[in-house]
């Protein structure tokens, strides 16, 4: 019986993040338009499409059928009458050309939902890597495509794309998120996924820091011993205010910024211990920054500053250093490598970085290379 029944829900945008919530029904039964419950209570939202799903055998089916609600209703009820069909043991030929549930519309409604919750770079990546495989695969529906097409995919990245393995595995990794969300799952096993080997992360070294720091003026030293001395990602400098950071605690906090459209890496805050030094450039900078901006390294028009690496490449070409060796996420391997040297323990170091798993910490394990490690491996094999 399970075999027969349709579930319609609604994805809608809930507190920052995507939901599937049952839509809401009128007394004579029909369903109203953008109505959905949530948490057990009807709210109108309407932003958001609505969505079947149901199972044929051990796979659980999910397509996109549109925004509107009649519609959705019709398709589910269509979808219902050949799934009895099919139990029948009568076959049904679908027509291919369905664009309720073609991969060409699955990946529209996805890109819209990315576009809706994740950064600008964040969908163009996902877009890139979308676009590709439907030049690999040219099956129309979503719950056609099995293991070999995604084995066909990888191949077609490597071969005729000629891309390196770690962007190969990296689109891979984007077109598989799209399609445990249409709720395809468990087409490829751990071995059919691309393999590359892992960089160590780059990281600067305590001479190459200092005539960079000695290049900059009082506001560039501020930015980038912030970047360095708190580990935190690019966005979340541009976007961190003065109600972030305690400075009788000495203490940075990551949050959800609703204002800016801003939220943390899989939506993970955090809080952050800053050293005394930085504690007191802030003081500093907070005693001379304009008091009706809240933001601590805003613009002259009070925004959120977009061209921090573009300064960092500055300084490094004025300190006469090779730009290409400057970049704002290598202070955050340096913030998280030199702590881990100090003896920080990994669980600490995670959650200051927001890491959601122990591995992506575990990639900062790098072996020191300081003038007291050579001294120590001398002393080791002294003559």
């Amino acid at each position: 019986m399970a075999n027969r029944e349709v579930n319609l829900t609604k994805r809608v945008l809930v507190e920052g993040q995507y939901r599937n919530c049952p839509p809401v029904y009128s007394d004579n039964g029909r369903i109203k338009q953008d109505w959905v419950l949530v948490n057990g209570q009807p709210e109108h939202l309407k932003e958001g499409n609505y969505w079947l799903r149901w199972r044929e055998g051990e796979n659980h089916i999910r397509i996109s059928v549109g925004k509107n609600a009649a519609d959705a209703v019709a398709r589910k009820l269509r979808q219902e009458q050949v799934l009895r069909t099919k139990a029948l043991g009568v076959e049904v030929v679908e027509p291919e050309s369905s664009d309720s549930s073609s991969l060409a519309r699955s990946i529209r409604e996805y890109l819209a939902d990315i576009k809706l919750t994740k950064k600008a770079k964040t969908h163009a990546a996902y877009q890139r890597s979308l676009e590709l495989f439907s030049e690999s695969c040219r099956k129309p529906r979503v719950e056609n495509i099995n293991r070999r097409d995604m084995l066909q995919f990888a191949a077609f990245l490597r071969s005729e794309k000629e891309l390196e393995p770690r962007t190969v595995w990296n689109k891979f990794s984007n077109v598989m998120s799209f399609l445990k969300a249409q709720g395809v799952r468990n087409l490829v096993t751990k071995n059919d996924w691309p393999k590359f080997t892992e960089d160590e992360p780059e990281v600067y070294e305590e001479e190459h820091l200092k005539p960079f720091f000695d290049a900059c003026d009082e506001e560039e030293r501020l930015w980038f011993k912030f970047f360095l001395q708190t580990g935190m990602r690019e966005q979340e400098v541009m976007h961190v205010s003065w109600a972030d950071i305690s400075l009788s605690q000495a203490i940075v906090t990551v949050r959800y910024k609703a204002e800016y459209g801003f939220s943390p890496k899989a939506y993970k805050g955090r809080e952050i211990p800053i050293p005394d030094t930085l504690v007191l450039r802030l003081k500093e900078h907070k005693a001379k920054a304009d008091k009706t901006c809240g933001l601590v390294f805003p613009t002259s028009g009070c925004k959120p500053k977009l061209n921090f690496l573009d300064d960092c490449k500055a300084v490094a070409e004025r300190a006469k250093l090779d730009p290409s060796e400057y970049w704002l996420h290598k202070f955050r391997a340096t913030f998280a490598t030199w702590a881990l040297w100090k003896g920080t323990d990994l669980r600490t170091v995670q959650q200051w970085l927001g890491h959601s798993d122990i591995e992506s910490t575990m990639r900062y394990l790098k072996p020191s290379r300081s003038q007291a490690t050579r001294d120590k491996v001398n002393e080791i094999f002294a003559d």
